[in-house]
C-alpha cells in the first residue's frame, strides 16, 4: 500500500535531511520522482513553487503537497489523497518531534548542572553573533536603497528600521504588532 511507503520515505528523509528544508528538496525530489516514480519531474517543479509560495517550511510543504500528488497519481480519490498529505507531512515531522521530546527530557533533567550550564551561557554570544550577522546581511542597498540613488527611501528605511528596534526592545510593543506598524508606515511613506 502507498501509504506504508510514503510513511517510511518521508519519515526517512525526515531523518537524514540536515540543511532544512531546500536540503530536504534533492532528497524529496531523488526519492519521489527517481526512486519511486510517484511523480513526475515536472509535477515535483510544480510542488516546490507551490512549496514556495504557500506560508510555512518548505520542506514540509512540499512533503504534504508530494503525499497528495503521489495518492492521486496511485489511482486514489481526493479524501485517499489528503490521506497521503497527513502521512507524508507527520512521517517528515515525526524524527524532529522524537528528538526534541527526548532532548527536552534531558535538558529538563540535566539544566541545573554546571556543565549544561556552561554550554548554554557559550552558547548566548554565539547566537547574539549569529543574529547580528544576519541582521547586518539584509542592510544592504535592495532593503534600504542608498543615498546616492534614492535618499528619501533610504531615510524613511533607516527610521522604520529605528523605530521597530526601539519598539520592541525598549516600549516592549508585540513584535508581530510591530510589523504590521513597519508595513503600514512602508507602504504610506515609501509607494
Amino acid at each position: 500500500m502507498i501509504f506504508v511507503y510514503l510513511f517510511i520515505t518521508f519519515f526517512e528523509i525526515g531523518l537524514f535531511g540536515f540543511g532544512g528544508g531546500y536540503g530536504m528538496l534533492s532528497l524529496i525530489q531523488t526519492e519521489t520522482v527517481i526512486h519511486h516514480g510517484w511523480l513526475t519531474s515536472a509535477e515535483f517543479t510544480n510542488i516546490v513553487a507551490i512549496s514556495q509560495m504557500t506560508p510555512g517550511p518548505i520542506g514540509i510543504n512540499s512533503a504534504t503537497y508530494c503525499g497528495y500528488a503521489a495518492a492521486q497519481n496511485a489511482g486514489y480519490n481526493s479524501m485517499m489523497a489528503v490521506l497521503g498529505s497527513c502521512v507524508a507531512t507527520f512521517a517528515l515531522v515525526l524524527p524532529s518531534l522524537i528528538l526534541m521530546i527526548l532532548i527536552s527530557k534531558l535538558f529538563l533533567k540535566h539544566m541545573n548542572s554546571p556543565i549544561v550550564k556552561s554550554i548554554f551561557e557559550g552558547l548566548r554570544p554565539a547566537v547574539v553573533g549569529l543574529l547580528a550577522a544576519a541582521t547586518l546581511l539584509l542592510m544592504n542597498k535592495e532593503n534600504f536603497s542608498s543615498m546616492n540613488d534614492d535618499p528619501w527611501k533610504f531615510w524613511i528605511s533607516v527610521a522604520i528600521f529605528i523605530a521597530t528596534f526601539v519598539g520592541t526592545m525598549y516600549v516592549k510593543i508585540n513584535p508581530i504588532r510591530m510589523i504590521g506598524y513597519a508595513a503600514f508606515a512602508g507602504f504610506f511613506l515609501l509607494y
